[in-house]
């Protein structure tokens, strides 16, 4: 079937992304759903696979995205979870190998569907599945964030760090959240951080150390500079989990004297790997998180929202840095 899609036509900035017509095989395996995208999220995996190209290379033009909400309009011989007229979202394809979510449909496993709860809006829906698996998976499956633990996070205003703060408050820890203006301020408050750093104004560091006396957990999102600070504000035994990759030790080798455990979150591993478990693991987390959504415990902030056609002008806003949320696109 012809379906519209945008394609990444070469590695580079923004302009290389086109609205066109693709091919989309259907019907494909047994246990797969044909899915009419409302809306697909932005990540910046996105950027990362735009600039430098897809981790797995397949047959079909590269479209990036691999968060998607929308209705089931069909479905494989083998399915049972779920039927045409299904508000369902999804973690799947925008790798290289499998088309993305930058497109007006998808086909997916069933298993890697979630239904969505009515209660819960497209735009949310659509924004909520990487940035859960990977808050969930750093703060709870690696880091085991316990009731009074105090975890710093980066970037608390961002598509992930809004969502990392709630998770963490939601295990009863005390957050500090970096920060770069008083809007942001007033956001991760709003999220439920405890203590808030202007990292253009502060030594975050020395604050975060000050507020806590030594941190039992810190989420690097922000690279090896702000990783390598991060080791001096932490209590011995602590630990770092890293979205960018661990990195060296810093000049103290804090690190290793205070013997924090480090690890590597990398949410898409599953999927390039092709590790089938994993992936309805991944998918359990989601449907979990849409429950905290349902029940108003779990809120995911979309800052700005864009036309399908306008993919680029929404990833020049993800670059930008200046969103306080998530970036989303509409598909009609």
């Amino acid at each position: 079937m012809k379906i519209k899609a945008v394609v990444a036509t070469a590695k580079g900035g923004p302009e290389v992304l086109r609205l066109q017509d693709v091919d989309l095989p259907w019907p494909q395996g047994p246990s797969d759903v044909l899915v009419t995208l409302r809306a697909a999220a932005l990540n910046p995996a996105d950027v990362f696979f735009r600039q430098l190209g897809g981790y797995v290379e397949g047959p079909s033009p590269f479209v990036l995205g691999h968060d998607g909400m929308g209705v089931v309009s069909a479905v494989g011989p083998a399915v049972t979870t779920v039927k045409p007229g299904d508000r369902v979202c999804f973690c799947n394809g925008g790798i290289g190998g499998v088309m993305g979510t930058y497109a007006e449909a998808a086909v997916v496993p069933d298993w890697q569907l979630a239904r969505v709860p009515d209660s819960v809006d497209d735009a949310t829906a659509a924004a909520l599945p990487l940035v859960s698996i990977t808050c969930w998976e750093a703060l709870y499956d690696r880091a085991n964030v316990q009731a009074g633990e105090h975890v710093l996070i980066h970037g608390g205003a961002g598509g992930t760090g809004h969502v990392a703060i709630q998770l963490a408050r939601l295990r009863a820890a005390r957050v500090a959240a970096t920060i770069s203006s008083p809007v942001k301020a007033r956001l991760a408050a709003a999220d439920g951080a405890d203590c808030l750093i202007n990292y253009r104004e502060a030594d975050f560091a020395e604050e975060a150390l000050r507020w806590s006396g030594g941190l039992q957990v810190g989420f690097d999102n922000a690279g090896a500079e702000v990783m390598q600070k991060t080791y001096r504000a932490m209590a011995p035994y602590g630990r770092i989990v890293s979205l960018m990759g661990i990195a060296p030790d810093d000049a103290d080798l804090n690190a290793y004297n205070l013997n924090l455990t480090l690890h590597n979150v990398m949410m898409l591993t599953p999927m390039w790997k092709h590790l089938a478990d994993r992936l309805k693991q991944q998918a359990a987390i989601i449907a979990e998180a849409l429950k905290l959504v349902a029940g108003g415990r779990l809120k995911i902030r979309v800052a700005e929202s864009f036309a399908l056609a306008e993919a680029a002008k929404a990833q020049s806003c993800l670059e930008s840095g200046q969103a306080a949320g998530k970036v989303v696109l509409r598909i009609s």
